[in-house]
């Protein structure tokens, strides 16, 4: 039986805007379909294997604990995040986490050491937090598909040369307010903004993120079982009313 093993980086500290709500998507998504899905976490301290696992999620945080958790990542799990993403692990990091994946990130005047495993940084500017729903235009392979959620974020940003944007902002604001880009990818890697929690109102994304644990695991994409998606569908179209509202 496919199986999907997930692991969840700090989640008591990561997880505003119910990002948790991301991993319990999931779950019922491969329960739903017979496949079987194993949770773990590793949190402050806690060192981890990166071969014991298919998809690495990381939520967003207060900036209080954005600052912690990135101490405790170069410390304990910078090396195993690094091995895991060269070795093809699928991962979502939400903002918070997003922005860690970078060289650096400011909290005020601070600077605060990214984890350097994706080539972007943020920086704080002058201007407003950028906040509101969003949509974008994503094509991971497939086709262009809509990306539909909410951000609420004060960094802005950059993406440096070399790397991927996930997506070209439709509405909202995206990773700074000015180029039209959303988010990174990294091989199997996704970081980005949105909120809402994302996948709930994203389920294609969700489907997308467990073919790519398997394919990692098994070495070939899985032909997923569709689901009645009508209460997601639902809600994807509502969440990209309210980002072409404004």
């Amino acid at each position: 039986m496919a199986e999907v093993r997930l692991l969840a980086l700090y989640p008591e500290q990561m997880n505003i805007y119910a990002d948790r709500g991301n991993v319990v998507f999931l779950q019922r998504r491969c329960e739903w379909r017979g496949i079987g899905f194993t949770y773990a976490a590793a949190g402050a301290g806690e060192r981890f294997d990166p071969e014991a696992h298919d998809l690495i999620y990381i939520g967003g945080g207060q900036d209080r604990d954005q600052r912690m958790v990135a101490a405790d990542l170069l410390a304990t799990k910078r090396d195993s995040i690094e091995a895991a993403i060269n070795a093809g692990v699928a991962g979502l990091a939400v903002c918070g986490g997003y922005q860690l994946l970078g060289s650096s990130y400011r909290l005020g005047e601070e600077r605060i050491e990214g984890l350097g495993v994706a080539p972007l940084h943020t920086v704080r500017e002058p201007g407003p937090r950028l906040i509101g729903n969003v949509s974008i235009e994503v094509d991971l392979g497939s086709g262009p598909r809509l990306l539909a959620g909410f951000e609420n974020h004060g960094g802005r940003t950059y993406i440096d040369p070399g790397g991927e944007p996930l997506g070209r902002v439709l509405h909202g604001h995206g990773n700074n307010g000015r180029d039209g880009l959303e988010g990174i990818v990294r091989g199997n890697l996704i970081g980005t903004y949105l909120h809402g929690p994302l996948l709930p109102k994203n389920a294609w994304l969700a489907d997308e993120l467990i073919a790519r644990a398997i394919e990692r695991r098994e070495g070939t994409r899985p032909e997923l079982a569709p689901l009645d998606d009508r209460f997601e569908d639902a809600a994807h179209a509502d969440a990209a009313r309210a980002a072409a509202r404004g």
